[in-house]
């Protein structure tokens, strides 16, 4: 069964995350799946893209099944792919648009921060541990989504955020309930095809930071540092 459902509705592609056993966590196949959807609405007249929960949260984040067996150069590929599909969401040139409920950690609540809106149902939260093992992925987008001080204290701390204190520093862009959610993705769809494609992509390019080398950069770096596998070892043990 894929972990993806793809759905057309118009201007507006639909992708469910499909890993309920999983619950929404990221493995190899699930991330490749989200990276060719992204990249083929870039090319079918998508003017919106929406990402939505199909379990009882959003994403548990990176999928740790087999790291200890895994080689550094597959680590390294695996997290290179994750990051590749977080910016191409995070530089799209149609707007985008996630729904979360439930508890969602690491590159899962990285997903959802790289969408432009950023819907969550109360009681939603929020965690992103990454730094607790060495692995450093999406800190700037973080920081232009909530700002510099704001960045560094929630990934120092490593804490874990509800729905309120996520809308409140910026995270979230507005709380709303599961039954909201197609009246908000109406809304939004009609949002988006305020302007032409072009004005659309044109005004994201100029209002969008551009920093994908220096964050591949640094997430390269992290991964190749000695010990990755054991520091995720101890970092799941005292999980």
């Amino acid at each position: 069964m894929s972990g993806l459902l793809a759905e057309r509705d118009g201007p507006v592609t639909l992708l469910t995350l499909n890993r309920p056993e999983k619950a929404n966590a990221l493995d190899a196949a699930l991330a490749d799946e989200l990276l060719a959807a992204v990249a083929a609405a870039q090319d079918d007249g998508t003017r919106l893209l929406v990402l939505r929960p199909g379990a009882k949260n959003f994403s548990a984040g990176f999928d740790f099944t087999g790291v200890a067996e895994s080689g550094a150069g597959e680590l390294l590929w695996r997290f290179a792919r994750i990051e590749q599909l977080l910016q191409a969401l995070y530089h799209a040139p149609f707007a985008t648009l996630a729904f979360a409920h439930g508890r969602n950690f690491g590159v899962g609540a990285d997903l959802f921060l790289a969408c432009d809106v950023r819907a969550a149902a109360p009681g939603t939260t929020f965690r992103l541990p990454g730094l607790r093992f060495g692995l450093q992925l999406g800190t700037r987008r973080l920081a232009q989504r909530i700002g510099n001080e704001a960045a560094r204290a929630l990934l120092a701390d490593s804490r874990t955020i509800d729905a309120d204190a996520a809308l409140k520093m910026g995270f979230v862009t507005q709380l709303a309930p599961r039954e909201e959610w197609n009246a908000l993705l109406a809304a939004e769809r009609e949002r988006a095809l305020a302007l032409s494609s072009e004005a659309a992509a044109r005004l994201r390019h100029a209002t969008i930071s551009d920093t994908r080398s220096a964050d591949m950069a640094d997430l390269v770096e992290s991964v190749m540092r000695p010990g990755l596998q054991a520091r995720i070892a101890e970092y799941l043990q005292q999980s």
